[in-house]
């Protein structure tokens, strides 16, 4: 006779396999491996990965708080649509947050604040030279978490990493346009800003931020240009 798992046990099963679900479809989405409008189908996702539909829906709970998957009226989902008519609205708030938050740190931060800014700049820089375009969307985001953590305002840290958050499939077709070899210069982009941070130079701050945000916005856009004529690639 089999005897049940004790509930601690069950519990953490089920939580590792939402963790793992939520893990491969956010990769594929954000990836561009699964194109924007596609159906998501939890019977294939539940015989691929061997499991319940249980922790598949959760994990899609959790995909839907993100901005990257959408429940329709049909209770189906699908990968969320990039909406790139509107794109220049998303453009101006996250170009605003990059220097609200990096103006904000720069006057408010604490000296406990420093090592973790400079550790997850690390993180980005090595998944650069590792070419890693995942692990520099991923890495990318929790740095300029941690800049808007320092300043202390959590309208602008919940704002802004919703941003982040949202984007990331943007971020994606940023280094795409790169071949995933991000210029070093971008790189030495965050070392200024930390520096400005750590110099408590507010205007310092606010420029460096205002100028990595438009180099971004200014790629992505000559990006969609030249791909105006053609399908893009998703």
């Amino acid at each position: 006779m089999s005897e049940r798992p004790e509930p601690a046990t069950a519990e953490r099963k089920r939580g590792e396999g939402v963790r793992r679900v939520y893990e491969q479809l956010r990769d594929d989405i954000i990836d561009l491996r699964l194109a924007p409008g596609s159906p998501i189908d939890e019977i294939l996702i539940s015989e691929r990965l061997s499991m319940s539909r249980t922790p598949i829906r959760e994990a899609l709970v959790r995909l839907a708080g993100e901005g990257l998957v959408t429940t329709l009226p049909n209770r189906s989902t699908i990968v969320s649509n990039i909406d790139f008519v509107n794109l220049h609205t998303f453009f101006d708030a996250l170009t605003l947050m990059y220097r609200v938050t990096t103006r904000l740190a720069a006057e408010y931060h604490q000296p406990q604040d420093l090592p973790s800014i400079r550790a997850g700049q690390a993180a980005f820089a090595d998944a650069v030279r590792r070419q890693d375009a995942l692990g520099m969307i991923a890495t990318n985001r929790d740095f300029h978490a941690r800049i808007a953590e320092a300043g202390r305002n959590p309208y602008y840290i919940g704002l802004f990493t919703r941003l982040l958050d949202e984007g990331r499939r943007i971020l994606r077709l940023y280094y795409s346009s790169f071949d995933d070899r991000l210029p070093a210069r971008y790189v030495e982009e965050h070392e200024e800003m930390i520096g400005a941070v750590e110099a408590r130079d507010i205007e310092a701050a606010d420029r460096i931020a205002a100028a990595h945000a438009d180099q971004i916005v200014r790629q992505i856009r000559q990006l969609i240009a030249q791909d105006r004529r053609r399908a893009l690639a998703l």
